[in-house]
């Protein structure tokens, strides 16, 4: 009777530690770009922007790395709030708009020393409801720190990779102003 008390006491503190390690391994990504500007040319219509799936890839599947977890949602979201800030176009949203924007996004990760993160997007812009007008692809690397013991060590350069990967794509959107006019199609 001791024993079996014993032995369930330590089967409960095994699947807690387990329990508690599978939870503290996960790194879940969250990332708040801001643009360095406010856009020089502003297209006068709306924007429906859409992250149909962002894919993960590389050395958080090794194993004894901690997992890292990033929404496609999440990066929507911060793309909506960095072209909202950036001014480009009169609004902007997840719901539909004159025009749409859709992102599709693969994070990639490579550990050789530092670890690297490459952010690639592929982007359509053009009327809702119609093929894209044009298309637009940025890829951008960032370097992080050689261990990942801690959220911020993914959610840093991740966050920076974004950054300067909508800085680029509002950058070659903006570009095109005059193709995204109303009426000019």
């Amino acid at each position: 009777m001791n024993g079996d008390r014993r032995l369930r006491q330590s089967c409960q503190i095994l699947l807690s530690g387990l329990l508690f390690l599978s939870w503290g391994c996960v790194h879940r990504i969250h990332v708040t770009p801001t643009p360095p500007a406010v856009s020089p040319a502003t297209i006068a219509q709306s924007l429906q922007v859409t992250v149909p799936f962002l894919a993960v890839e590389g050395a958080d599947h090794m194993p004894g790395i901690a997992l890292l977890e990033w929404q496609a949602q999440d990066l929507r979201s911060a793309a909506i709030d960095y072209i909202q800030s950036r001014q480009t176009f009169a609004s902007v949203g997840d719901k539909p708009a004159d025009l749409t924007l859709t992102v599709k996004a693969w994070l990639t990760m490579r550990s050789r020393g530092n670890y690297r993160y490459s952010l690639r997007l592929e982007s359509a812009l053009g009327l809702s409801e119609k093929l894209p007008t044009k298309s637009y692809l940025v890829v951008k690397e960032t370097v992080g720190s050689s261990v990942r013991w801690v959220t911020a060590s993914d959610q840093v350069p991740i966050e920076e990779a974004v950054q300067a990967a909508l800085d680029d794509l509002l950058s070659q959107i903006e570009a095109d102003h005059l193709l995204y006019r109303k009426g000019a199609r």
